[in-house]
């Protein structure tokens, strides 16, 4: 039986994080590690536990959500990171992606919701609430002077098309017959052409120009 993911969780109100810790504690493919009051706990934690997953809230005293997403994932790059918020703000979504989020959900989703968007997340795909997606894609489709994806390769083309269909970079490695070093390599420089600093944004923006429909 595969191993449950190990899960850190950082909130500063203990009902809501108990809560949540409760019921994706029932799960037998999720194992809360630890539970952090502030981001400044959150990092510590991450960096002692090296948990699979961290859910961070946005806005917590002292240290952030966001702030802390950017440590954690700079000192463990292969850990995924979801923030969980009421926050609808535009400007908080974009910086949790620029930090290193894989994902972004708003709290008054249902528990059942939460438990499967967690494990979509933790599997490698990223999340944004939906009409947080929508109101993001609008903007990223208005008139911009240049078209970064005109200067992508026809490989790195074919790799972000795979990254927006939710392939991880083993997957795409496998279906391209690609070392997954090799691919991480590819993904570097897609992010620099198109001017984003996490893979959520990246496949974002392959999703909003169609590129994830086109025939191989």
């Amino acid at each position: 039986m595969p191993k449950p993911t190990r899960i850190l969780l950082a909130d500063d109100h203990p009902l809501f994080r108990e809560g949540v810790a409760l019921s994706l504690g029932a799960e037998p493919d999720f194992e809360i590690v630890a539970q952090a009051g502030s981001g400044e706990e959150a990092v510590e934690l991450a960096q002692r536990l090296r948990p699979d997953m961290a859910l961070l809230d946005v806005e917590m005293a002292g240290m952030g959500g966001v702030a802390a997403a950017g440590k954690i994932s700079a000192s463990i790059p292969m850990i995924r990171i979801m923030m969980l918020t009421v926050s609808e703000n535009r400007e908080n979504l974009l910086a949790a992606l620029k930090a290193g989020a894989h994902g972004y959900v708003l709290k008054g989703v249902s528990a059942g919701e939460l438990r499967a968007i967690t494990r979509s997340v933790a599997g490698g795909e990223a999340y944004v609430s939906p009409a947080l997606a929508a109101d993001m894609l609008t903007e990223l489709s208005r008139p911009q002077s240049a078209d970064p994806l005109s200067e992508l390769t026809a490989r790195e083309a074919k790799i972000l098309k795979l990254l927006s269909q939710g392939l991880t970079n083993k997957e795409i490695g496998d279906a391209m017959y690609l070392a997954e070093k090799t691919v991480k390599h590819y993904m570097t420089n897609i992010l620099q052409k198109l001017h984003v600093r996490s893979r959520t944004e990246a496949a974002l923006i392959a999703m909003q120009r169609g590129i994830s429909e086109r025939a191989p």
